[in-house]
């Protein structure tokens, strides 16, 4: 695992055993007791996650004059002072460089999370579409950690009793400038489990004393693996995967968050999709067994290809495969089973509904 970057919590991993895994150029924890068993903490009681790998980007500027409205599928303007919404950087044919969430930090300045893999392209492509303004790019000077799980609130809460937190006051996709060990800490509740949760954007320093202070607490880290299968679970999408410059998010099922009345970079190639009609679309499946397939199964029926897997799971709760596909909708009967092969041989599979699992 040479040249790959590190969080600062790898040492604390090691000390814990914990399985490493190469991830977008970062050396990352796949799982600590196991992946069944971090997923069970996260749906039952509660489970921390170092995402600290994740790029962090701060825009001061006009929201309105500066391009940055324009930039990503997210209408900023809308968006008001302490709350986040979720979108997409899209190239100009509609295809998706990252998804990525927002933060509407004050009038004029925002921070931009995206993913690690895409940090550099992403920075890049923000910073050609401005007019003004800045963007500064803090991704090595921020660690975050996510706890999920029912009982994340409670376990949370007295870290934030002399901020005057009240964690049942913060709204879904809402966040708080607070500060947690006497040290600053942006708290937001966005999530990628299914599951109440919360993210913490602090220092190298601060990251690990809450680390060790929620492990003494009891609880449980969890990795990469545990995470792929809840969020999977409720049907949300992975860039890399499901999401990529070659896949749209109309393709990809992701329509309900764009709003295709305004003008932003790709939405023209959007609306001409959507009026000329799609060609393919991502649907959920469910295997038929146990048994799950990979990313870039192929997928059968009638003994024709229809389409491939883009992500792929066992879910502990279903005790079944589940998975999403992107079929050819010109091919494929959504009444019939159909087959996922590699090349040791096929799974039966037939479509189902997200989320998988009812929260």
């Amino acid at each position: 695992m040479e040249n790959l970057q590190r969080t600062p919590l790898f040492e604390r991993q090691q000390e814990l055993k914990c399985k490493m895994v190469p991830f977008a150029g970062w050396e990352m924890p796949i799982q600590f007791d196991g992946i069944i068993a971090e997923h069970g903490y996260c749906r039952n009681d509660v489970a921390l996650f170092d995402t600290s790998h994740m790029g962090e980007f701060f825009f001061k500027g006009d929201i309105q004059t500066s391009g940055i409205n324009e930039a990503t599928s997210i209408d900023i303007l809308s968006l008001k002072i302490g709350k986040c919404k979720y979108g997409f950087l899209l190239n100009e044919e509609g295809g998706v460089i990252d998804d990525l969430i927002i933060y509407r930090l004050s009038s004029d300045e925002l921070m931009i999370v995206v993913n690690a893999s895409r940090a550099a392209i992403d920075f890049k492509t923000l910073t050609s579409r401005l007019k003004t303004g800045s963007l500064d790019d803090r991704s090595k000077d921020i660690a975050k950690l996510d706890i999920q799980g029912p009982n994340s609130k409670k376990i949370l809460q007295k870290y934030f009793l002399d901020e005057n937190v009240n964690l049942d006051d913060l709204g879904f996709f809402s966040f708080v400038n607070t500060k947690i060990f006497d040290e600053d800490c942006l708290l937001s509740r966005t999530g990628y489990t299914g599951e109440l949760g919360f993210e913490l954007y602090v220092s190298d320093k601060t990251a690990l004393k809450v680390w060790d202070a929620l492990i003494e607490d009891g609880v449980k880290p969890a990795g990469l693996g545990a995470r792929d299968a809840l969020r999977l679970e409720m049907g949300y999408s992975l860039y890399g995967n499901d999401l990529t410059e070659s896949i749209t998010p109309l393709e990809a099922n992701l329509g309900f968050f764009l709003n295709l009345n305004r003008d932003f970079v790709g939405s023209k190639a959007l609306k001409k999709q959507k009026e000329e009609g799609l060609k393919r679309l991502l649907i959920p499946f469910k295997t038929t067994s146990r048994r799950s397939a990979r990313k870039d199964f192929e997928a059968y029926q009638d003994d024709k290809k229809i389409g491939f897997v883009t992500s792929a799971a066992f879910s502990p709760i279903l005790s079944v495969g589940i998975g999403l596909v992107m079929v050819e909708l010109d091919k494929f009967d959504e009444e019939k089973a159909f087959e996922l092969r590699d090349s040791r041989g096929a799974i039966e599979a037939v479509k189902a509904s997200l989320p998988f699992i009812k929260k």
